[in-house]
């Protein structure tokens, strides 16, 4: 199974985000990540979505999404070289006395403490999906109490665009 990053620029109107995830749904594709928010063009929203499966299953959902009256264009970003990042606020358990050897981990990834609490620290990284992954994994001994996680959003690098 590959992982494959689609964008997708549809009108920006209500019911366009259940009619692309429903098309997912009825085809047995999952959807592993999804983003949706304003584009460079007045009134047309762009969707990242992220799927997994072979090539066969990626050219059947870029055909069935190129049929649907709200999408505008679809480009298979993973097809290119790509900048792509998620956001994710990690609540974890922090006692002062663990403190500072949470802090040595947080700095290390260039993660942010964005809220203190008296027994809780929430943390806030930006980053590819492996180096969240790897954040996750070294704050789990201190006590995950809630993660939230974006998704991911990913650009064509450099001039090139859809």
């Amino acid at each position: 199974m590959n992982r494959y990053t689609i964008s997708v620029l549809v009108n920006d109107e209500p019911g366009v985000l259940q009619r692309v995830s429903g098309l997912f749904g009825r085809r047995g594709f999952n959807i592993d990540s999804i983003t949706v928010g304003g584009s460079e063009q007045i009134g047309l929203s762009r969707m990242i979505i992220v799927t997994s499966g072979d090539d066969r299953i990626i050219e059947q959902v870029e055909k069935q999404l190129n049929k649907l009256i709200d999408v505008i264009e679809v480009t298979h970003l993973s097809l290119h070289s790509i900048v792509e990042r998620e956001l994710a606020f990690i609540k974890v358990k922090a006692e002062p006395s663990k403190r500072p050897e949470i802090l040595g981990v947080v700095h290390t990834f260039r993660a942010s403490i964005i809220d203190i609490g008296p027994n809780s620290l929430i943390i806030q990284v930006v980053g590819e999906l492996n180096k969240m992954e790897a954040l996750i994994e070294l704050l789990k001994p201190y006590g995950i109490l809630e993660l939230c996680k974006t998704g991911t959003t990913a650009m064509i690098r450099g001039d090139k665009h859809p």
